[in-house]
C-alpha cells in the first residue's frame, strides 16, 4: 500500500501518525513544495519578531520522517493527478499511488489593488515568506500591512517588534472581524495605539503608489489619505490551494468536498488541512475552517480512514486563542451570529475600567460561541460547554456570564447519557 501526501504542514503530520497508527509498513510518500520540513505556520510570527530562532520552528524532531518510514520529498511541485491511473506528475517524474490526501492547505489572497505588481510587496504565510521580512525590517522604516485579521495583526506586531513604523489597514469595524466584534476589536486595536501600532479601521487599500523607478512611496486608502510606506504586506487571507485537485475534477465549493471520513468525490483521494471544506461541529455543514488544531485532526482522521480504519471526524469549531502586548484573547465556536435567527440570544459584560470583555452566545439552552478579551481564566471550561454541548441552566448562565463558573456540576444521567465520549466518536 502507497500512501501519497501533497503537502506537508500540521495536516501532513496528523495524517502520517493517522496512518501509522493502523498501518506500521505501508509506504508513505510526502511531497512538499517547501525546501524544509514541517514546521509550525503560528510560529513564524515569532520567528520573525525575533522572538524564537528557526530551530524553535519544527513541529516534530529530525528523526520523526526517518521513524516513521516516511520517503520526504522537499522542493517538489504536484503539477497534476490522474486519478483514473492513481498517479501524481510532478515537476521532477510520477508517483503512483494506492490512497492519496491533499493537503496543499492556502494560498495568499491577494485583490487586484493598482500597484500591487512590483518589488516591495510581500505575503506571510510560510517561512520563507518571514524570512523576507526579517530581511526588509533591516533595511526599511515604514510598513503599511493591509489586512487586520489575524495573518495581518501578527505581521505587523512582529515587524513593529523589529522597530519597524507599521500602519494595519482593515476594511471591517474592528479587527479580527471575523474572530470578534466591535466590542473586542475595539479593545485589541486600543492596546496595539498604546504601544506604538497605527490601525486604520473602515477604510481600504485604493493604491499602492510608487516612484519613477518603481520603488514604493506609500499607500493611498479609500477616505483619501495617504500612508507613507516602503514596503506593503498583503495580509488579507488565504483561498485553499486546490487548483490541482478541481483540474483531475475532484468536487470543489469554497474547498474541496469532504465526507465525514475526510474522503473526496473519488474513494481513493482525501484530503484535510485549510484546503477542504469538511463538517462543522455545531452546524453539520461543510465549511473551510482555515486554523492549526482544525487540520492536525483532520489529517489524523484522514490518515486513520485512508489506512482502512472507519473513524468518523466530527467536525471543526471555528477557534482563536492569541495575546496582543500582554492583552489575551479567545474566540470559540459562533460569536457573530446572524440578527434575524431569534433562537440565539447573546450577553455580554464590559469592564472598561479593567478592560475586559465577555460575549456569550446561546442557542437551544446551550452556549454555541464565546469571546474573552482580557481574562480568559476557565477558558478550557467555556470551550467544553460549545464542544460537548453541556446543557446551561440559568444558574449555569450566571456563572458563566460573571466568569466565575466554580465547579459546575451536570445532572448524572446526563453525564451518563449524553456526555458519552464514545458515542460522539467512532474512535
Amino acid at each position: 500500500m502507497t500512501y501519497l501526501i501533497i503537502g506537508n504542514g500540521v495536516a501532513s503530520v496528523g495524517a502520517i501518525e493517522g496512518i501509522r497508527r493502523t498501518d506500521p509498513k505501508g509506504r508513505i510518500v510526502v511531497v512538499s513544495q517547501e525546501p524544509t520540513p514541517t514546521y509550525g505556520r503560528p510560529l513564524i510570527s515569532y520567528y520573525l519578531a525575533g522572538k524564537i530562532g528557526a530551530e524553535g520552528l519544527p513541529l516534530r524532531p529530525d528523526s520523526f520522517y526517518t521513524d516513521k518510514k516516511v520517503e520526504l520529498r522537499l522542493a517538489e511541485t504536484v503539477t497534476s493527478l490522474d486519478l483514473k491511473a492513481k498517479k501524481a506528475v510532478t515537476d521532477k517524474g510520477e508517483i503512483k499511488y494506492d490512497k492519496l490526501l491533499v493537503a496543499t492547505g492556502g494560498k495568499p489572497f491577494v485583490p487586484p489593488i493598482p500597484g500591487k505588481d512590483g518589488s516591495g510587496v510581500y505575503s506571510f504565510t510560510t517561512k520563507a515568506h518571514a524570512d523576507q521580512l526579517i530581511e526588509l525590517a533591516g533595511k526599511v522604516k515604514k510598513v503599511v500591512v493591509i489586512g487586520g485579521g489575524l495573518i495581518g495583526l501578527k505581521a505587523g506586531e512582529s515587524l513593529f517588534d523589529r522597530g519597524v513604523d507599521v500602519s494595519i489597514v482593515e476594511l471591517a469595524s474592528r479587527v479580527l472581524s471575523a474572530a470578534f466584534d466591535d466590542a473586542a476589536g475595539g479593545i485589541v486595536a486600543e492596546r496595539l495605539a498604546q504601544v506604538g501600532l497605527k490601525v486604520f479601521c473602515n477604510v481600504s487599500a485604493k493604491e499602492i503608489t510608487r516612484g519613477k523607478k518603481g520603488e514604493i512611496k506609500g499607500v493611498t486608502l479609500t477616505d483619501g489619505r495617504v500612508l507613507p510606506a516602503e514596503a506593503v504586506v498583503i495580509a488579507i487571507g488565504v483561498t485553499p490551494a486546490m487548483d490541482v485537485a478541481k483540474a483531475a475534477g475532484i468536487a470543489t465549493e469554497r474547498g474541496i468536498l469532504v465526507d465525514k471520513h475526510l474522503r473526496t468525490s473519488d474513494k481513493h483521494v482525501f484530503a484535510a488541512g485549510d484546503v477542504a471544506q469538511a463538517p462543522d461541529l455545531l452546524s453539520g455543514e461543510q465549511r473551510v475552517v482555515p486554523i492549526w488544531p482544525n487540520a492536525y485532526d483532520q489529517g489524523f482522521y484522514a490518515g486513520r480512514n485512508m489506512a482502512g480504519d472507519k473513524a468518523d471526524y466530527l467536525g471543526g469549531l471555528p477557534m482563536n486563542s492569541i495575546s496582543f502586548y500582554g492583552l489575551p484573547t479567545q474566540s470559540v465556536g459562533l460569536v457573530n451570529p446572524p440578527a434575524e435567527d431569534k433562537k440565539i440570544s447573546v450577553e455580554a459584560v464590559l469592564d472598561q475600567e479593567n478592560r475586559t470583555y465577555r460575549k456569550l452566545v446561546f442557542k437551544g439552552g446551550k452556549l454555541i460561541g464565546y469571546v474573552l478579551v482580557g481574562n480568559i481564566e476557565n477558558s478550557g471550561l467555556f470551550t467544553s460547554f460549545v464542544k460537548f454541548g453541556f446543557p446551561v441552566s440559568d444558574e449555569v448562565k450566571k456563572r458563566l456570564l460573571a466568569g466565575e463558573p466554580g465547579v459546575l456540576l451536570w445532572p448524572e444521567e446526563f453525564l451518563k447519557e449524553t456526555w458519552n465520549p464514545r458515542k460522539r466518536s467512532a474512535a
